[in-house]
């Protein structure tokens, strides 16, 4: 398939979370600081007259709108501003950047916020065109869905006080304080004896986010986009170790049947990567936390 660009009109402009709630957990404080202030704009290439054989693709051309399933709870990630209803963070943007390739305009953009609990079940009903949010891919998704990308690897990771020298990745665990959010993957990981850790276990990570802060944890774990999102409220407070000790890729969820979708999009990342809107949108999202920018490996599979 061949994908046309021309320049895209107007700026992308978000109004980043101004507070912080977990992943797959309700709304919540974090700390002491919102994050309210920092603006990014994205300017993306569109691609013109495409012709993708695909069943979403074009009920969604009828409807003259693309439905996008999204977190609403991530800061810097995917964030709904309960003030003003709009969306903001680096999977919104990169939702954007699919959305912008497949011929829609951000006007033409509805996003809804999908629960985690519920993503196989609504991207198989259709009640979205495709789903960006924190998604990983596995086996026993790829059973029920499709995937493009991946676009991010992510890994669990240590969200620790900047002035803490001491934690410089998870073998310096031993005695330490940990807290995750309870029944996730990284806490059962950070559980195993060869870490030694102590661990607490909350229901959000902004609980755990506000336990590091006051003194009484030494470190939260989760994915580090996740991680990523909290340090980029609090540079000058908090930091990501960027020692990651498991590999989660992130990728854009859709009907498991629909290829030239699946493809169509997977051809859209990969275009926005290469013409460094991608380093963009993540420099003005997560890359606030003080993180490294790593670029992803292109051409990208799919699944």
């Amino acid at each position: 398939m061949r994908m046309l660009k021309t320049a895209a009109a107007g700026a992308v402009v978000l109004a980043l979370a101004a507070t912080a709630t977990a992943c797959g957990g309700s709304s919540g404080t974090a700390g002491d600081k919102p994050a309210g202030g920092d603006v990014y704009s994205g300017t993306y290439k569109v691609a013109t007259n495409v012709k993708v054989d695909s069943t979403v693709l074009k009920k969604a051309q009828k409807a003259k709108k693309i439905v996008i399933g999204v977190k609403a709870d991530q800061p810097f990630l995917g964030f709904k501003d309960p003030a003003t209803g709009k969306y903001s963070g680096f999977d919104i943007e990169i939702a954007k950047m699919v959305a912008a390739d497949l011929g829609f305009s951000e006007k033409q953009i509805e996003f809804k916020t999908i629960d985690s609990n519920v993503r196989e079940t609504t991207i198989s009903k259709g009640d979205v065109d495709y789903y960006v949010g924190t998604y990983t891919i596995n086996d026993e998704r790829k059973k029920q869905v499709g995937f493009a990308g991946p676009y991010y690897t992510a890994g669990a990771d240590l969200l620790v006080r900047k002035d803490d020298k001491a934690i410089t990745g998870p073998e310096t665990l031993k005695g330490k304080k940990v807290c995750s959010i309870a029944g996730s993957t990284p806490l059962q990981e950070i559980k195993k004896p060869k870490y030694g850790a102590q661990t607490t276990e909350l229901s959000k990570y902004s609980d755990c986010v506000k336990y590091l802060l006051d003194g009484q944890v030494d470190a939260v774990t989760t994915d580090d986009a996740i991680l990523k999102g909290y340090a980029a409220q609090r540079p000058e407070k908090l930091r990501v170790v960027e020692k990651p000790f498991t590999k989660e890729p992130y990728g854009v969820g859709m009907n498991k049947d629909d290829k030239a979708l699946r493809d169509a999009i997977t051809k859209a990342l990969e275009n926005h990567i290469k013409n460094n809107d991608y380093k963009k949108a993540y420099e003005g999202t997560l890359g606030k936390s003080g993180s490294k920018y790593v670029a992803p490996e292109t051409p990208l599979p799919t699944y």
